[in-house]
C-alpha cells in the first residue's frame, strides 16, 4: 500500500481526545519499521506521562499549542515545532483548558511494534510524574 487516504484511517475515541491510526502494521502490512497517528487533543485534556520502552518518537504540532514534557524538561510548542522522544522516556503533552482550539499533533514512531504497531505505559501514577506539573 503507498497511499492512505483520510477516508481510511481508523478511529479511536478517548476521554482527552480522538486517535487515527495512519500506518501500522494492522492497517500497513510494510509499515514495519514506522507507525504514524494523527492525534487530536482536546483544550483542557492530556496525553498524560508515559513511556514507549522500545520506540522512539517524533511529535509535530500542526495546530493549536501544548505544554510538552520529555523527560523533566518542558517547553510551549506551537504549529510547525516539533520534539524527539527517546526511547523508554516519560513525556507527556497537556493542553490549556482555556485554549481557543484542539491540539492537532503528527506522531511517528519507529520501529513499528507489534500488529498494533504502538507500545505504551503509563507512568503518571509514578513520581515525579505525578506531580511535576504542580
Amino acid at each position: 500500500m503507498t497511499f492512505i487516504h483520510a477516508d481510511e484511517v481508523e478511529w479511536e475515541e478517548f476521554d482527552w481526545g480522538v486517535l487515527g491510526w495512519v500506518a501500522r502494521p494492522a492497517n500497513v502490512p510494510e509499515a514495519t519499521s514506522i507507525c504514524a497517528l494523527d492525534v487530536r487533543l482536546d483544550p483542557g485534556q492530556a496525553h498524560d506521562f508515559h513511556i514507549h520502552p522500545n520506540q522512539q518518537e517524533i511529535i509535530f504540532l500542526r495546530s493549536g499549542s501544548i505544554e510538552q514534557w520529555v523527560g523533566e524538561e518542558t517547553t510551549q510548542m506551537g504549529p510547525g515545532d516539533a520534539c524527539f522522544v527517546p526511547a523508554n522516556t516519560p513525556h507527556g503533552s497537556f493542553v490549556a483548558k482555556d485554549a481557543a482550539e484542539p491540539a492537532r499533533i503528527l506522531v511517528v514512531l519507529s520501529p513499528s511494534y507489534g500488529e498494533g504497531g504502538y507500545e505504551m505505559v503509563d507512568v503518571s501514577a509514578e513520581e515525579p510524574w505525578r506531580s511535576i506539573r504542580q
